[in-house]
């Protein structure tokens, strides 16, 4: 069987640097894009940003406080989205088996290719090369013989990096891995492998699938074959929505149940309003509450039956938020609705530009 040849190709900084790109005024200064208000989120952070220690998903008030002279930047998703197009129609100069992640990161299947170039490595060297010259921005890319390898090596060497994975060394490269640099762990399971003992790859292949599979059920089997360097899923080039969902973060925060009744009610409809747009058929509801710490939790429920109206989500939606404590002394910040399990589904300083190689030469 023909060794598969798979590219990951992931915009650096995206939504800051086409924001620095476009207004040469933020270059070389550090940018945040999101909304600067009380109640602002980072949505994406420059590398200057970066070495402040501003992050995505940070509140806006905390960014500011670690970077004053902070450049904040209202974001405009239709450029980012014209931008994200351009990119994409790079990638089908080589590939049309395309698999968007988000909007500012990919995976190709280049194993047959619309040049028939050998290396896979000569590929995304191209791809990098025209997205800098024909779009003005960077891109990091790894390259490697399945997703999830693809993936890491697109992060080793960011921004504006390229790192290829060889087969013959993927074994030593996984083994070097800390757990968190793993596809799928989280910090919460990142916890949870270091009670159990597992800090690096090398721990992981160590383990056993019957007890990965006891600790992290149908999770510990694909735990078990990242840490043996097996992932057999194809690129998928036909996206698949797998929830819909929506989040009000409010003005300020609020405690008192007709309050939160309220909000629940409004975060419905608006859900519901979305599911119709959307043509979703999903029978999991799961709610979300961010608290003034934001500390959060989740909560769910699975139907037998499609929930699509107000009459079926909502009691639902109350019934699941009976089990959230609240209070003045802890409010409310947040709160989410997500409709899922689809019903065709079973009830988951810049630096210098840099190249790193695991012996990709003869890899065909």
């Amino acid at each position: 069987m023909k060794e598969r040849k798979i590219i990951h190709v992931d915009m650096d900084a995206f939504f800051a640097s086409v924001e620095q790109r476009d207004h040469p005024e933020l270059r070389g200064l550090p940018v945040a894009v999101g909304h600067d208000g009380p109640r602002g989120v980072v949505s994406t952070a420059s590398y200057e940003a970066r070495r402040f220690g501003v992050r995505s998903a940070m509140p806006m008030a905390r960014a500011k406080r670690m970077c004053p002279q902070l450049c904040i930047v209202n974001g405009n998703y239709d450029v980012y989205k014209k931008v994200s197009e351009q990119v994409h129609a790079i990638f089908r100069d080589y590939t049309d088996i395309i698999e968007p992640l988000s909007i500012d990161e990919a995976f190709l299947d280049v194993t047959e290719n619309k040049h028939d170039m050998t290396l896979a490595v000569d590929i995304a060297r191209e791809i990098r090369y025209r997205i800098r010259e024909e779009l003005n921005l960077t891109a990091s890319a790894g390259v490697s013989y399945n997703k999830f390898l693809a993936k890491i090596a697109s992060e080793v060497r960011k921004p504006d990096g390229l790192t290829v994975i060889h087969p013959k060394r993927a074994a030593d490269f996984i083994a070097n891995l800390s757990i968190e640099q793993f596809w799928g762990v989280g910090p919460r399971t990142a916890k949870r492998m270091h009670y159990i003992g597992i800090f690096t790859g090398r721990d992981l292949r160590r383990c056993s699938l019957r007890h990965l599979t006891e600790v992290f059920g149908k999770m510990g089997q694909t735990y078990y074959d990242f840490a043996r360097g097996i992932d057999l899923r194809p690129v998928m080039t036909e996206y698949v929505r797998k929830s819909v969902g929506c989040e009000h973060t409010f003005a300020e925060d609020i405690s008192s149940r007709s309050a939160v009744i309220i909000e629940l009610y409004h975060t419905v409809m608006e859900l519901i309003t979305r599911i119709a747009k959307d043509e979703f058929e999903g029978r999991t509801l799961t709610l979300k509450v961010k608290f003034s710490d934001f500390t959060q939790i989740t909560r769910s429920l699975t139907q037998q039956k499609i929930l699509t109206a107000k009459k079926d989500i909502l009691p639902l939606a109350k019934q699941l938020l009976k089990e959230v404590s609240y209070s003045t002394a802890h409010p409310i910040r947040l709160i989410g609705l997500t409709v899922s399990n689809p019903s065709t589904e079973s009830p988951i300083q810049k630096e210098e530009p840099t190249e790193g190689f695991f012996e990709f030469d003869d890899w065909e």
